[in-house]
Parts: C-alpha cells; sequence; structure tokens
C-alpha cells in the first residue's frame, strides 16, 4: 500500500514526567500501544512510560505530516501547550 493511499497523522504525547513526544504514524492506538508496552516505541518514550495522547491531526500524506512534525517541534512549549489546550489553531 502506497503512502498516497493512507491517511498520516500527526500526534503529541505527555509523558509521564510532563515531558511532550511529538510523532507521525498511520495507526495512532497501535503506536500509543507501541510507545507504552513494546520496544518498538520511541527510545526516548521507553523511560517515561507511560504517555498519553494529547492531540492529533490528520493530514493526506506522510510528506506533509512530516513537514508539519519537523514545524511543530521548532515551536516553544508554551506555543505547543497553547495548541494542545485549544486556544490556539495548528494549521501544520
Amino acid at each position: 500500500m502506497s503512502d498516497k493511499s493512507k491517511n498520516w497523522f500527526m500526534y503529541i504525547a505527555k509523558c509521564s514526567d510532563k515531558t511532550l513526544y511529538t510523532g507521525i504514524t498511520t495507526d495512532i492506538e497501535r503506536r500509543i500501544h507501541e510507545h507504552n508496552t513494546t520496544g518498538k516505541g520511541a527510545k526516548y518514550t521507553r523511560s517515561r512510560r507511560p504517555v498519553e495522547l494529547v492531540y492529533l491531526v490528520g493530514f493526506k500524506d506522510r510528506s506533509t505530516a512530516a513537514k508539519a512534525e519537523a514545524r511543530f517541534k521548532k515551536l516553544s512549549r508554551e506555543e505547543k501547550l497553547t495548541i494542545i489546550k485549544g486556544t490556539r489553531e495548528f494549521l501544520g
């Protein structure tokens, strides 16, 4: 299955130490499960379990989702929290 036929998501997970982890995936339930219970989760989240999904936005393809992820990661923590709370929109 090509990337064009999938829906891609950028997600933000809040770790147990209150830090934020941002990633992209096509299957958010699987990805959060991996972060919390398997070795397939990101190295960053393995020592910060459990993680909780706090934000999710969909994109048409992997490229667009990855670009949005890169832009989001450049924001300050305060800007990220404002977006997560819904008081500011993130357009990717």
